[in-house]
């Protein structure tokens, strides 16, 4: 990162049409875990006016309802039941399968590049931008919901820039938030009532100054929303999952799939590293990288980028996280607990913001810091 610069992050709301589809995909995951750990699920969510299409492919004891979970899912977002479910899903490939359940270890079931990120600007070790994108979304959400704000619709986004000197966060450079709203609803009181319930809370940490451009709704009316008025697919919003593209991304999708894939379970144990390293002080940034080949457990690499800022070389963090962590898909799903029904609930407002997330959690941190001791004494010399 350069020591001055403006970084950008975007969030949106449950109720953005790419959102709901990865809740819904995520809703159709747990019910499948909640009936069978063990379920292989990818699922795909497409919707748009007057119809959402489920599809991919469901290996599991017992499949759910799932028009229903659609129709649960649109309703409690917030939207009417003016639309047609259809589902078109088969087992897995009986390929994919034979190559995941070859290995004791459980294959990965794809090929790829897995990256997770952290650092020390915010308490969610997560850069600044991300996690103000976020705080606005989520209130925005939270105002529908109580009728703090009157008139709001479930669709929306938000999008911060943060102005950097000396690598630091030093102001708020522009404010973006975009909301749906009845046809009646007035724009200057909905101007007032955003600033007030939203904005003003959301920026507590890097508060606008004089010279903070603000824009509410700066296309207008925002009163068509949802799938009527945007397509909506699942996996369209990964930079809003992860860390608002300030960090790279492999491109493989979150939602809708269970722990096999490591395009979701490697993401997460990157995640679970980088925050580790960096709440152990052993890096003040960390880019953690995991790839990943079909079929086969291991890692084909494992990288770890300190950016400059480790206390050790990045030869010892990485000794020291092959010691601690067991990166095969079945010990990724055992430590974070992937086999079980948590997904949909953590979808929405970034991947890494909730703090009971399991792949949050910065328990190995000691750990880490012991091992990369050792480490660095040759203990792990090969």
């Amino acid at each position: 990162m350069k020591d001055n610069c403006i970084l950008t992050a975007e969030s949106v709301t449950e109720g953005h049409p790419d959102k709901l589809c990865d809740t819904i995909a995520d809703s159709v995951l747990d019910a499948c875990l909640g009936n069978d750990p063990a379920a292989r699920v990818a699922c795909e969510v497409m919707a748009t006016a007057g119809k959402i299409i489920v599809a991919g492919e469901i290996t599991a004891s017992e499949l759910p309802d799932i028009p229903a979970i659609v129709c649960r899912t649109v309703r409690e977002t917030g939207y009417g039941s003016d639309y047609e479910v259809e589902v078109i899903t088969h087992d897995q490939s009986g390929d994919i399968a034979g190559a995941v359940e070859s290995d004791p270890q459980m294959g990965a079931g794809d090929q790829g590049i897995m990256y997770g990120y952290a650092c020390g600007e915010t308490a969610e070790l997560l850069p600044l931008p991300v996690v103000l994108a976020h705080r606005l979304t989520l209130l925005l959400t939270n105002a529908r919901k109580t009728g703090t704000i009157q008139g709001l619709g479930p669709d929306g986004k938000a999008q911060v820039s943060v102005e950097y000197q000396n690598g630091k966060p030093h102001r708020i450079a522009a404010v973006v938030v975009s909301c749906q709203h009845d046809a009646d609803k007035d724009m200057d009181e909905l101007r007032r009532e955003i600033t007030r319930h939203v904005i003003v809370p959301a920026l507590r940490d890097l508060y606008p100054d004089h010279k903070t451009e603000v824009f509410i709704n700066p296309s207008g009316r925002f009163v068509l929303g949802g799938f009527e008025a945007d397509t909506g697919l699942t996996g369209r919003k990964l930079m809003a999952d992860t860390y608002g593209g300030l960090a790279p991304h492999g491109g493989g999708a979150l939602s809708g799939k269970d722990g096999s894939k490591v395009d979701r379970s490697g993401a997460y144990m990157a995640r679970y590293i980088a925050k580790n390293i960096v709440a152990a002080g052993l890096a003040e940034r960390c880019t953690v990288s995991l790839a990943y080949a079909i079929g086969r457990a291991e890692p084909v690499a494992v990288d770890i980028n300190a950016h400059q800022s480790g206390k050790y070389p990045e030869a010892v963090l990485e000794q020291a996280v092959r010691a601690v962590f067991n990166l095969t898909p079945a010990r990724m799903i055992a430590a974070l607990g992937l086999d079980r029904p948590i997904f949909a609930r953590l979808c929405n407002y970034g991947h890494f913001t909730h703090q009971d997330a399991p792949w949050e959690q910065t328990g190995q941190a000691a750990v880490l810091a012991e091992a990369c001791q050792m480490a660095a004494a040759g203990a792990f010399a090969r």
